[in-house]
């Protein structure tokens, strides 16, 4: 008995000297130890790599038709093409990054890999743009017929390209959780909270240098200097993140994230037929209770053992390969990621909206007067996308200084008063907002360009969709990263996070394919061109305010089917709490009989 107390002693002991879950382990593979590895000092490595990459790729992003069409020449369609598909293919390549990383690499190794994969890319970059060789002659693409790039500069240019996009991809979702990572075994959810936030800080302030001091070097100094200076900004990035690499605590790789959830639908499909025993969602809610135990029950069918025959002469059935009889972790993994499914759906046409702010919101600026007032200069309209990053500068230290701690008074003073899901629904409350006003100024400027004179509305009127916008997405974009984060399961962390930013590009997607439907649609109608609200390439002709007045619609219509999906994915939550609550007060039962029996 006392050898079987010390023995208890002595792994509560080990257990609490490690405060890293998920067997972390250090740079050499050791155990972690809590007050040297882990914590916000390790997760500030893993921030100045975020504001400095996104200063990087942001830099060549948003400048990158500037440079397709008047040094590549591509045809202006074709130039857009270019640079949608790399931002597509940015986003997408996210899922890969967090694939490889939780079932192959780990975090910070697929860090370096692709960080060295992008800075190869944007040196390639910029020794094409500043050798002749490898670009057309100079040519003025608006009074001539001017060369193409082809053959080895299009190679060359494409690979560089697509490069920079396969490292970025796969960068972005491992950054957040690596640094996410150093926080979650044990600083508690509020300063998982604060860290998401400090993010989504660093993000805006990389776009913001790469909106106006990179890209005036681009303009001021060429596209070769340009492309040198991001090239710059991410061996910095590299530097910042490896030399943190002894305070980090890293998550070793489980294997294939998707083997699990497979094996529990082939699992289930086996045994439809099999009667599902009553304590099977019991079991399933486990000792800290799982919201999603009566949801999605024909999956708790892969966990209940079925009669065999055994395989000789013995009484012993032969036992269930794994994808027979699957374990109660790997079901409720399955059922968390159909469960936060509808959610995630919710947040496309958040990104849509998007969308048209970088792309028709910078064709209205174009449109009006940019001179601005008293400061003797324009204000190019590609630079109005730089506002909700300032703002929100000053905007996320006020939501993490003010309004945190007052929701939490308001609301109740637990970690979770100021929960990812809610902040999702504010977020997708407000972007409505921003259409409503990007309709309303653009049918006074449509007004004012059709009245004797057309007089010219100053380029400061779209500033308030841009502001709203940039709440919105303060709200949304930092909500989801969290929420899906929280949610993942371990091992899937990495992948789950990518999961925002393949958001991103289904919003993209969603936006070609709805401006090609609204064209469709309204072609040749009363009040529209022949190819369209949007389909005369002249905005005093197009109806671009009733595309706007559709998306504020299709928001609101969004928000109210978040609210129905939050609500159903909430529904288990009292019920998953009163099984915690049971759990507690059974163990608590357990240990007080233990020690009666002991004493």
């Amino acid at each position: 008995m006392e050898d079987a107390g010390q023995s208890k002693a002595m792994a509560a002991a080990v257990m609490s000297s490690c405060d890293c879950d998920d067997a972390a382990v250090d740079w050499r593979g050791r155990p972690c130890r809590p007050r040297h590895h882990g914590g916000m000092r390790a997760a500030a490595f893993a921030l100045g790599m975020v504001a400095l990459e996104m200063a990087a790729v942001a830099a060549v992003g948003n400048n990158l038709i500037t440079y397709v069409f008047g040094e590549m020449h591509f045809p202006l369609a074709e130039a857009a093409n270019v640079v949608t598909n790399f931002v597509g293919a940015v986003f997408l390549l996210a899922l890969l990054g967090g694939f490889l990383a939780d079932s192959y690499l780990g975090c910070f190794p697929t860090i370096l890999a692709f960080s060295l994969v992008e800075l190869a890319g944007l040196v390639l970059l910029s020794l094409q743009a500043r050798l002749p060789r490898l670009r057309p002659p100079p040519c003025d693409m608006a009074s001539a017929a001017c060369e193409k790039a082809g053959g080895i500069q299009a190679a060359v240019f494409f690979a560089a390209l697509y490069m920079v996009a396969l490292g970025s991809g796969c960068l972005k979702p491992n950054m957040i959780a690596h640094g996410a990572d150093q926080l979650a075994g044990g600083a508690g959810a509020r300063a998982v909270s604060t860290y998401f936030n400090a993010a989504y800080f660093c993000f805006c302030a990389g776009e913001l240098v790469a909106l106006t001091a990179l890209v005036w070097v681009q303009t001021h100094s060429g596209m070769g200097v340009g492309f040198g200076v991001s090239a710059g900004a991410m061996a910095g990035a590299l530097a910042c993140v490896a030399s943190g690499a002894p305070l980090y605590r890293n998550k070793p790789p489980r294997g294939c994230i998707f083997t699990p959830i497979a094996r529990v639908f082939v699992a289930a499909f086996t045994k439809r037929k099999l009667i599902r025993h009553s304590s099977s969602s019991n079991n399933l809610a486990g000792d800290g209770g799982f919201r999603h135990a009566d949801k999605f029950r024909f999956l708790d069918k892969a966990c209940v053992r079925a009669a065999r025959r055994s395989d000789g002469g013995g009484d012993a059935p032969s036992p269930e390969s794994p994808w027979e009889l699957c374990t109660e972790a790997d079901v409720r993994q399955a059922k968390t990621l159909l469960a936060v499914a509808p959610i995630f759906a919710c947040t496309i046409v958040f990104n849509t909206v998007l969308a048209q702010l970088q792309t028709f919101s910078v064709q209205q600026g174009a449109a009006m007067d940019t001179a601005l007032p008293g400061f003797g200069f324009r204000m190019p309209p590609a630079s109005l996308q730089a506002i909700p990053y300032a703002v929100m500068l000053v905007l996320v230290p006020a939501y993490e200084l003010l309004l945190t701690p007052l929701s939490r008074r308001l609301l109740g003073r637990d970690a979770g008063a100021v929960t990812p899901l809610r902040r999702v629904g504010v977020g997708l409350f407000t972007v409505a907002f921003s259409m409503v006003a990007a309709a309303a100024v653009e049918r006074r400027r449509r007004r004012r360009a059709a009245a004797p004179g057309g007089e010219r509305m100053s380029v400061l009127w779209i500033a308030p969709q841009f502001l709203v916008f940039g709440v919105s997405e303060m709200f949304t974009a930092v909500g989801l990263v969290e929420f899906l984060y929280e949610q993942a399961a371990a091992g899937t962390r990495a992948f789950m996070t990518a999961l925002t930013y393949c958001s991103y590009a289904l919003g993209f997607f969603l936006s070609s394919a709805l401006v090609s439907l609204v064209n469709s649609a309204t072609a040749g109608r009363a009040g529209a061109g022949a190819g369209g609200w949007l389909g005369d390439n002249d905005l005093d002709k197009d109806r671009l305010d009733l595309f706007y007045w559709t998306l504020a619609a299709l928001s609101a219509a969004n928000f109210c089917c978040f609210l129905l999906c939050a609500r159903w994915y909430s529904s288990g939550a009292a019920a998953a709490a009163a099984a915690a609550r049971s759990a507690a007060a059974a163990q608590v039962a357990a240990e007080g009989n233990a020690v009666e029996i002991i004493t």
